[in-house]
């Protein structure tokens, strides 16, 4: 038995999310990485399983800050391996690659959502997974927020953002309300939901960030599993990400997650087809349609065969679709040495972080002076 305690908001325990996210992962030979694992950790070393474990403060730290916290078991809080804040994730791994990367409600968390997936793209293998567990908005307290778009990702991406956004702020603080899981599958939500906060009480949050660059630990995205394969095939289409969905399971009964794998790859229709069939997977009905509950169990039995495992592709072995087209530079990139090792970029006084991201890499150009 886990000493691991499960989560109280979730419906599964820990050892069956555990066995979703990690299903066909050769978990003792390969390295993994795990964001935010905390105190239930997906990924266990304990138990044979190499893994790093990063989180956005070290242990010491994060005993601090949940001390107080009911859901929270400080003494099983895992040993942070790196801490990734406002550095990137290759200096906190020290440029250590791995095979797969795991994150369980985290990615709804992230600041600036398109540099976050393009830096794990940066230390998975070209053989890599990252797969999530993501909440679904409809079955918590982001219930009445209106879904992602790519607007609101691409403003927290051009303001390079390292803490959530004004506008992210304002649609968390608006539009959040109290409800949980279970009252909301039991539709015992009233018709006037509490909030947390008022009109007022979300500018000062909002202002809080911009006069002092405040760090809020809020939902900064807010998806249901359709509006997440669109926005993923958004970004896709706009050149942002190179991330393929590998497999996906859509919101069980009276649950509030789901599950995504994804893997790079250099084809871009294969990736924006794989978006699309999620999409196309994914179930639609939900709280506020007439006898929604009943509706969404036969649905979600009729598209079962449209989710599951979508790609051939095994993580660990190499396939035709892969890429090893980096999205950042390597993790001891020196500027001044790449321009030292190509006179001809330094003569034409271009950016040398550009130029290798654009030209260099491509055409194996050395990256410091033989």
């Amino acid at each position: 038995m886990s000493r691991y305690l499960n989560d109280p908001l979730a419906k599964l325990t820990l050892d069956e999310r555990r066995a979703i996210v990690l299903a066909g992962l050769d978990t003792k030979k390969l390295v993994g990485l795990e964001i935010g694992a905390l105190c239930r950790p997906l990924v266990r070393r304990e138990e044979g399983e190499p893994v790093i474990y990063v989180d956005h403060a070290d242990t010491p730290t994060l005993r601090k800050k949940y001390e107080n916290d009911e859901n929270v078991t400080v003494d099983h809080i895992v040993d942070v391996d790196a801490v990734w804040g406002h550095n990137t994730l290759q200096e906190a791994t020290r440029g250590r690659l791995v095979d797969y990367a795991v994150a369980s409600h985290v990615v709804e968390h992230v600041p600036d959502l398109i540099a976050w997936l393009n830096e794990l793209a940066s230390v998975l293998r070209s053989t890599g997974e990252l797969r999530l567990i993501v909440p679904d908005k409809r079955f918590l307290f982001d219930i009445f927020r209106r879904e992602t778009s790519l607007a609101d990702v691409l403003l927290s991406y051009i303001n390079k953002a390292r803490v959530p956004q004004p506008h992210s702020m304002l649609d968390f603080a608006l539009g959040v309300v109290k409800a949980g899981r279970a009252e909301i599958w039991r539709d015992e939500i009233p018709a006037v939901p509490e909030r947390h906060y008022d009109w007022q009480g979300a500018v000062a949050l909002a202002r809080d960030i911009i006069e002092k660059g405040t760090y809020h630990d809020i939902h900064c995205w807010a998806f249901t599993p359709k509006s997440f394969a669109e926005l993923f095939r958004d970004m896709t289409d706009a050149g942002l990400i190179d991330f393929a969905c590998e497999g996906f399971l859509d919101t069980q009964d009276e649950d509030f997650e789901f599950y995504v794998s994804m893997r790079r790859s250099s084809d871009r229709e294969y990736i924006r087809s794989s978006w699309a069939r999620m999409a196309a997977a994914a179930s639609t009905i939900g709280p506020g349609e007439p006898d929604w509950q009943a509706r969404r169990r036969a649905d979600i039995a009729r598209r079962r065969e449209l989710g599951g495992r979508y790609s051939s592709r095994v993580v660990g072995q190499p396939s035709d679709l892969d890429t090893t087209v980096s999205v950042v530079v390597p993790y001891d990139f020196d500027g001044d040495a790449y321009l030292a090792a190509n006179p001809d970029v330094a003569a034409a006084g271009v950016d040398p972080v550009e130029h290798y991201l654009r030209h260099g890499q491509h055409e194996n150009r050395p990256l410091k002076p033989q």
